[in-house]
């Protein structure tokens, strides 16, 4: 099967624009070959809005009419898609990621771990478990740009049987380090495919860093962008192999399985309550 991932450049606070280029470049990938398109993070609206206020105009409903544009376009190009938007629901606004194929939504995702930064300063945490939605033949789990730094969230979907973790993101400077190396690591740790989709351009004084990568489960990069200009990242990916946990890589002397090899009645702390939160937050 093969994947694709979009780095591109977002326009502030104009769905339209934004919408009708992603649907373009959709006819772009299809016309390569990908069965799936992955794009950035808040890839509807843009990220760096300065209040609850001024974002709530361009929050919608999941499903909604981005749902609607780009589940007509996958309709007809039969592909599948998952990218970023503001979703609305009542009073609250999340950060959240679709996926959307010919049959329309397949499954969304709101983000969980929020950062101080951009609209992530006034949306709701997520509030709903980590899942792991069928796209065809393959079993895709998300996440969204800060959610990469938390292991816990890829080893969930991992669980639950995914065989690709897509993460759309908006990383600026400061992330050099998530985009070049916790990437591959999710990939490794939960032997999983894993594409990181990040946005290019200037919104606001803040710009992204791009850095879009695709991995395999062995945590070998499959592609990755050249720089932080807009680019279109390729793989092809085999469902079967993220299946595959236990390796045998001198049968008898030298076998993994990071999955049967856990030991969760050693990780109680990791749910424990703690006091660690800087002061204001």
């Amino acid at each position: 099967m093969k994947i694709a991932g979009v780095q591109m450049d977002v326009s502030f606070a104009d769905t339209k624009a934004n919408l009708d280029k992603m649907s373009s470049l959709l006819r772009e990938t299809r016309s390569a070959g990908a069965e799936l398109t992955v794009f950035p993070e808040c890839a509807v609206t843009g990220y760096c809005f300065e209040s609850l206020e001024e974002a709530r105009p361009f929050a919608e409903p999941v499903p909604g009419p981005a749902i609607e544009q780009m589940s007509n376009v996958c309709r007809e190009l039969e592909m599948f898609t998952i990218f970023g938007l503001l979703e609305a629901d009542g009073d609250r606004m999340f950060n959240g990621a679709a996926l959307v194929g010919p049959e329309g939504l397949i499954g969304s995702y709101r983000k969980i771990h929020l950062p101080y930064l951009g609209i992530d300063m006034f949306t709701t945490h997520g509030d709903r478990a980590f899942a792991v939605h069928q796209a065809g033949d393959l079993n895709v789990g998300m996440n969204i740009c800060y959610d990469v730094s938390f292991p816990e969230g890829s080893r969930c979907m991992a669980i639950q049987g995914a065989d690709l973790i897509a993460l759309p993101t908006n990383w600026p400077p400061g992330a050099e380090c998530a985009a070049n190396y916790v990437v591959n690591a999710r990939a490794m740790e939960n032997a999983v495919y894993y594409i990181a989709v990040n946005r290019v351009g200037t919104e606001r004084g803040f710009e992204f860093i791009g850095g879009s990568s695709i991995c395999d489960p062995s945590g070998t990069t499959l592609a990755e962008a050249r720089g932080a200009d807009e680019e279109i990242l390729y793989a092809d990916i085999d469902p079967a192999r993220a299946r595959r946990k236990h390796i045998a890589r001198v049968p008898g002397k030298h076998e993994i399985d990071r999955m049967a090899d856990r030991r969760p009645d050693m990780y109680q702390p990791l749910v424990e309550p703690h006091d660690l939160r800087p002061p204001g937050r």
